[in-house]
């Protein structure tokens, strides 16, 4: 790649963030006008990205990328083919729509700027994700777009659904990526690879793995919470919340495709395997009548959009799994073409409620002739989701019952799913489309009228374009449908479907599900009413028992904060030095580490005397009748092991030994002045047993390490290192202030922070005042303690 376009790509992907830092700016100085100027950012990137189509089409692959980490081997790297290519110009060009959408929509909302911040960050997070190819720079833009869809679905902060929306979106897409991690780790462990470009040519040792089995399932974990599989489908409705710009993106081009585009991209490698083609179809196919099913229950419009989203990302991962070139063929085509049907649908919806008021179907009626344009968009795509002639939408349709029709019993079974789960979504299409539009005008909070330039161009584009490219399929297929495939099915793939009717099994089909569909949509009331008894019977589902997994946390949580954290610090210690004992003896009795019994040398009788002066302290502190005796015996033996260490040719070490030791035992009388204790020592018997049984395992289990430690054969390797450097590198004679202010500067200043915070709290505790009584904890709000003590 050239180093220019190389240049030109790395724009691409950081230009939507510059473009977020600007949009506060920009909107203060021209309010809802400046959506045309932030809509040339996402253009800017559409037009870069079309430069792409020819060589892709030919076949070549673009990968370019700047080094990073490099101690980890880890470069910003991207990888372009009609898979990611794809997704890139759905992504800024749909994005475009939505930026300009946004800038009538939220027309005077006192946070437009900030909101268009979010959605900027959100196409530059979801843009990164598609086109990334190292493994760590997929993981980082993969976690970014779920930390913007939580800062976009609860842009409305202030109401507690939005709230709970966004944590419920932010804790189940979260986990999910913590699953693609593990994936990913698992898979460059296996192959030996750290980028999708070279995971491409390792499929047959991939698949034939053992461990291939856990990385499949720590993959679609993240690809099932990411594109709301079931029973991990429940946060995508909840996520309307969000404003409608946000719903229309997110479920047309961005975030919701990310796990499609991961399984997609995973095809070639982790794909014709019998797990492959039994989990994805199994869960896509339940996914997509759980959808349909749920969506004949709302009345709102966003909600029944929502769900047969849901529905829709179920059939594109069943049909990705289903193991054949005409299904992959058939899951790329519908997702083009739910691209550009329900982007539209959702910004329909969203200038329906701007302009009457009201989301409710049921509310809703005869605003046709005040809302021509949107009424035109809404059909044309309603039309286009149907899979009637001549739109995108029925190429995908008849490809999905080619794809799905010689697959023998299992094929069978997913096509039925198919065609049910089609005719749900096709009543579920034009009820959004017709109800509101047609029959007798209904009262509505608003007076109906055609919104601004801003509020019907994104649904009028996207809605005709879904019947443009079906009229051009030649083109369409050329550049986007069959690079795309070939991506998917790891081979060359050329998708020729055109609008012309052809006789025979998928047509028929096409047929029956056009006439379920009528027949659904005409009994739309009264599948609403038996949803909704069949849901109530059931009762529990996905969404309350997220509820109860929440709140069973924070009760667990607190019982266990209120075991561990008791209060009493003698209880702290002592778990904690038994721990240590635990951490000591273990290992060596374990793995036969223990010394052998050391000779013991013949001392001086200076040392001997020094020894003698240390077990004297140690037996003032035992015997000592109160605390200010003990603590002033406890330092003999620090003063004792500073003179060893000056009798042994170390007088920097002693010296900060000797400035230690009066440091701490003038600090601990301070201290122990300051604080109301009793000043002997009132412990009961057995717990002064307890209490030495622990000091004298802990004891002999430091004395048993360091006398294994130096019984190792010593090796000098560092210490010629530093002998060698210290001088040359550091600049500096003595060896000892070299290595910790050079060598080991950040230790240093680690162990520096741990002294200040010591220090702090040592201040705080001699400035409490004698008799003072102790600070209230702030009292809670009351709505806070009742949900504590439930």
């Amino acid at each position: 790649m050239a180093a220019d376009g190389q240049w030109l790509t790395f724009l691409a992907l950081i230009l939507p963030f510059l473009g977020a830092a600007a949009a506060p700016l920009l909107v203060r100085a021209m309010g809802h006008n400046a959506a045309w100027v932030l809509a040339l950012v996402p253009g800017f990137i559409f037009y870069h990205f079309t430069g792409f189509l020819q060589p892709v089409a030919a076949g070549e692959t673009i990968s370019g990328g700047y080094a990073w980490i490099e101690s980890l081997d880890t470069d910003f790297s991207w990888y372009i083919d009609g898979l990611s290519l794809t997704f890139a110009l759905l992504i800024s060009g749909i994005g475009t729509l939505i930026v300009l959408y946004s800038g009538g929509y939220l027309k005077g909302h006192a946070h437009h700027g900030r909101f268009f911040s979010f959605i900027l960050m959100f196409m530059g997070a979801m843009q990164g994700l598609v086109l990334a190819d190292s493994f760590l720079t997929l993981f980082v833009f993969w976690e970014l777009t779920s930390i913007t869809s939580f800062l976009l679905i609860g842009f409305d902060h202030g109401r507690e659904a939005s709230r709970r929306a966004a944590l419920q979106a932010l804790v189940v897409t979260g986990l999910g990526g913590l699953s693609l991690l593990a994936g990913l780790l698992v898979i460059g462990g296996i192959t030996g690879t750290a980028s999708l470009s070279a995971l491409l040519a390792e499929g047959e040792s991939l698949r034939g793995a053992p461990l291939y089995m856990a990385a499949l399932l720590l993959v679609l974990g993240g690809a099932f919470t990411k594109s709301a599989q079931f029973p991990f489908h429940f946060w995508l409705p909840n996520a309307m919340e969000a404003p409608t710009p946000v719903s229309a993106y997110l479920h047309s081009a961005t975030m919701v495709k990310a796990g499609v585009y991961l399984v997609m991209r995973l095809n070639p490698v982790m794909g014709d395997t019998l797990a492959w083609e039994t989990i994805l179809p199994a869960f896509g196919g339940a996914t997509l009548l759980v959808g349909t099913l749920l969506g004949v229950r709302q009345t709102d419009l966003k909600l029944m959009l929502a769900y047969t989203t849901v529905a829709s990302l179920g059939l594109l991962v069943m049909l990705t799994g289903f193991g054949s070139k005409v299904a992959v063929e058939a899951a790329v085509l519908y997702l083009v073409a739910h691209s550009m049907f329900k982007g539209a649908l959702f910004m329909v919806a969203g200038a329906i409620d701007h302009e009457a008021g009201t989301r409710d179907i049921t509310h809703l009626g005869g605003i046709g002739r005040a809302m021509p344009i949107t009424f035109a968009a809404a059909v044309l795509a309603a039309l286009s989701m149907g899979g009637l002639p001549p739109f995108f939408g029925f190429l995908a349709k008849e490809e999905i019952y080619a794809g799905l029709a010689h697959g023998g019993s299992w094929g069978a079974a997913l096509t039925a799913v198919a065609i049910a789960g089609n005719a749900l979504m096709f009543a579920l299409g034009f009820a959004v489309a017709l109800k509101p539009f047609t029959g007798e005008r209904v009262r509505t909070p608003k007076t109906p009228h055609e919104g601004p330039v801003l509020l019907w161009i994104g649904p009028a584009v996207l809605a005709a374009s879904g019947l443009l490219s079906a009229l051009a399929s030649g083109l369409s297929h050329r550049f986007i449908s069959s690079p795309m495939a070939s991506a998917v099915a790891g081979e060359p793939v050329s998708v020729s479907i055109s609008v012309v009717p052809h006789v025979g099994a998928p047509l028929l089909l096409s047929a029956l599900t056009v006439a379920l569909g009528i027949a659904a949509y005409l009994a739309l009331e009264r599948g609403r009413a038996a949803m909704a008894a069949v849901l109530e019977a059931i009762g529990w589902g996905p969404d309350r028992g997220f509820d109860q997994a929440v709140r069973g946390t924070v009760i667990a949580s607190a019982a266990v904060t209120r075991f561990v954290q008791n209060g009493r610090l003698d209880v702290y210690m002592t778990v904690t030095f038994i721990i240590l004992a635990a951490a000591l003896f273990v290992p060596m009795i374990a793995f036969g580490e223990l010394p052998a019994v050391p000779e013991l040398p013949l001392l001086p009788f200076y040392e001997v005397a020094v020894l003698a002066i240390a077990f004297i302290g140690l037996g003032a502190v035992l015997w000592a009748r109160d605390r200010l005796t003990a603590i002033v015996s406890l330092g003999i033996q620090g003063f004792a092991v500073a003179v060893l260490f000056m009798l042994l040719g170390a007088p920097d070490l002693s010296f900060t030994q000797f400035m230690v030791e009066t440091l701490s035992v003038v600090i601990l009388a301070l201290v122990m002045t300051r604080l109301h204790l009793s000043p002997a020592d009132h412990r009961p018997t057995d717990q002064k047993l307890l209490d030495t049984s622990v000091a004298v395992v802990c004891g002999a289990g430091l004395g048993l390490m360091l006398l294994r430690v130096v019984q190792v054969p010593f090796d000098g390797t560092l210490s010629a290192f530093f002998a060698e450097n210290a001088r040359v590198i550091a600049h500096g004679r003595n060896i000892v202030n070299v290595i910790i202010v050079d060598f080991r500067g950040l230790d240093t200043l680690g162990e520096i922070a741990v002294v200040m915070i010591a220090g702090l709290a040592i201040l705080a505790l001699v400035r409490i005042r004698p008799g003072a009584a102790p600070a209230r904890a702030p009292k809670l709000p009351k709505a806070v303690e009742e949900k504590l003590e439930a």
